[in-house]
C-alpha cells in the first residue's frame, strides 16, 4: 500500500493551484466590475445564496483537477446572469420579489416584544440584546425599534431615531 503525501504530492500541484488562483481572482474581479455592485449586495437570502455558491465554485477550481478555469468563469457567469435575472424579475413583479425575498419584521417597538414574531423568525430576546449591545446602546429605553432585516441583520433604531417612521416595516401596532 502506497503512503498517501502529508503535505502535497509534487510542486506541480501547488503551482498548478497558484496558478488558478490567479487567474480565477482576475477572473472573479472582471466579471463582477462588469455586473456592477448589485452583484455582491446582501440584501436577501437569494444574495447570501449567490455568494456561497461563489466560494464554491472557487473552492472547486483550486482544489479539485476535474475542474478547469474555463469551467469555473463559466460557473460564475452563469450565477451573476441568475442573478441579474432574479433581481430583475424581482423589480418588475412585485408577486415574484415576494417569492424570492423575505420582508423585514419589528421584533420590539417602543417598548413591546413582539415574541409572536420572535418565534417565526427564531430569534431570542438574548441575541437582540446583544445587538443593542453592539450597536452601543446601554439599554433598551434608549431603543425604538429592533428590526430582523431581510439578510438576517439586526437594525437597531433608537427612540431619537425613528423620526416620521416611514423606513419602517410594517406592523408593531403603527
Amino acid at each position: 500500500m502506497q503512503d498517501a503525501p502529508l503535505f502535497f504530492p509534487d510542486w506541480a500541484v501547488i503551482g498548478r493551484t497558484v496558478i488558478l488562483g490567479l487567474l480565477s481572482y482576475v477572473a472573479i474581479v472582471v466579471l463582477l466590475r462588469l455586473s456592477g455592485k448589485r452583484t455582491l449586495s446582501k440584501f436577501n437570502m437569494f444574495d447570501f445564496v449567490i455568494t456561497i455558491a461563489f466560494g464554491s465554485v472557487l473552492a472547486s477550481m483550486l482544489t479539485s483537477k476535474s475542474v478547469t478555469l474555463g469551467q469555473g468563469v463559466v460557473a460564475f457567469a452563469m450565477l451573476i446572469g441568475l442573478q441579474a435575472c432574479v433581481t430583475f424579475a424581482s423589480v418588475r413583479s412585485s408577486r415574484f420579489q415576494d417569492v424570492v425575498k423575505a420582508t423585514p419584521a419589528i421584533l420590539y417597538y417602543r417598548g413591546a416584544w413582539r415574541e409572536d414574531l420572535m418565534k417565526r423568525e427564531r430569534v431570542t430576546k438574548e441575541e437582540l440584546e446583544a445587538s443593542v449591545r453592539q450597536s452601543g446602546k446601554g439599554g433598551l429605553d434608549r431603543v425604538g425599534a429592533l428590526i430582523l432585516e431581510t439578510d438576517g441583520t439586526i437594525s437597531v433604531i433608537g427612540t431619537e431615531e425613528l423620526g416620521d417612521e416611514r423606513a419602517l416595516p410594517p406592523g408593531a401596532g403603527r
